[in-house]
């Protein structure tokens, strides 16, 4: 479920926003490649906007700083870019590096929420009328990317997060490539994903050391041979960019939602088949710790059109039962 636990408190970015601070980056060059200034309709939380994209506090490609900025690496259309995002007064501020520089800086009003209506949502609980009322600034975020968010989100599968992220860190600080501008420079430099035939060449012992099981190392090989196909489903409303997604094998409802949701800032595609997500919804909503996902369908039906946003007030809320039982043992299949 994108953006599965809420933020840490940390310092204000626009308007009251949020940002988790991992750690620094290098200093900003003197004079970035591009730049872009935007001033976003209403209140705007960088933090939790761009938050569901960072995949565990060490994340290469994303990273928030003690000065309010969120920094993202990514592969653009037009090739590897960095991206630094912060607020200065009432208005939102990009600086871009790299070839996909223009291509990010056309992009940040989608990617900071620009697209997304949250007045069309109409709360129906008192538990996610104070989460909204709470956080004004959330809005869904729309990538415009689907690799991206597609295999991490394959990397999560059956696993603990621990472990998946602990995948994504060593696979793209092994094989991909050092973000362009400043970002990719100094102590803790940050890292852009490899390209799909990068993924596709990375050996099997590779996948075995990083902890990633055939199924799951296959599922992103399938994925990246088709990957401009998959590109594709950009331009397609959610349920049938899900349905391409779905086409490629070990590709189901729960990947294909984690997505959308990112790719396309999907507000209904609330996701199915999580392990914690329904018992979380059925507490909040029904004191139901043991929901399972027909319940916790039926419990977001009030919700139609925007489940998935509704779901994330309910994990932002923090309302969720306590823990009964030992966290999943975390197996390393890298030491065996």
């Amino acid at each position: 479920m994108a953006g599965r636990f809420a933020p840490r408190p940390t310092r204000t970015t626009v308007r009251g926003g949020e940002v988790a601070v991992p750690g620094g980056v290098p200093r900003q060059a003197a004079a970035p490649a591009r730049v872009r200034r935007w001033v976003p309709e209403g209140p705007l939380d960088l933090g939790l906007v761009l938050g569901p994209l960072r995949r565990g506090p060490a994340d290469p490609t994303f990273r928030a700083t003690r000065d309010g900025s969120v920094w993202r690496a990514t592969r653009t259309p037009a090739g590897p870019g960095t991206l630094r995002v912060y607020g200065c007064g009432g208005e939102v501020r990009g600086q871009a590096w790299g070839p996909g520089a223009e291509w990010l800086l056309e992009q940040l009003p989608e990617l900071l929420g620009a697209a997304d209506d949250p007045d069309a949502f109409v709360p129906r609980h008192r538990v996610v009328a104070l989460a909204r009322h709470r956080r004004p600034g959330l809005r869904l975020t729309r990538t415009g990317l689907v690799l991206e968010s597609l295999i991490p989100s394959v990397l999560e599968q059956k696993v603990t997060t621990d472990e998946a992220y602990r995948a994504w860190r060593l696979l793209v600080r092994r094989f991909g490539e050092p973000a362009p501008g400043p970002a990719g420079a100094g102590e803790r430099p940050m890292w852009v994903m490899p390209a799909p035939r990068t993924w596709a060449l990375i050996p099997s012992w590779e996948w075995h050391r990083a902890g990633v099981d055939d199924k799951r190392a296959s599922t992103i090989l399938r994925a990246v041979r088709v990957a401009a196909r998959l590109e594709q489903a950009v331009g397609m409303p959610a349920a049938e960019a899900r349905a391409r997604l779905e086409v490629v094998p070990g590709i189901g409802p729960w990947t294909s939602a984690e997505v959308v949701q990112r790719s396309h800032g999907a507000a209904d595609a609330v996701t199915v088949g999580d392990l914690h997500l329904p018992g979380i919804v059925g507490w909040a909503l029904a004191g139901d710790r043991y929901a399972d996902d027909a319940e916790m369908l039926r419990l977001l039906e009030p919700y139609a059109g925007q489940r998935h946003r509704a779901a994330r007030l309910i994990l932002l809320s923090g309302n969720a039962p306590a823990r009964r039982a030992p966290k999943m043992r975390r197996v390393d299949i890298g030491l065996l």
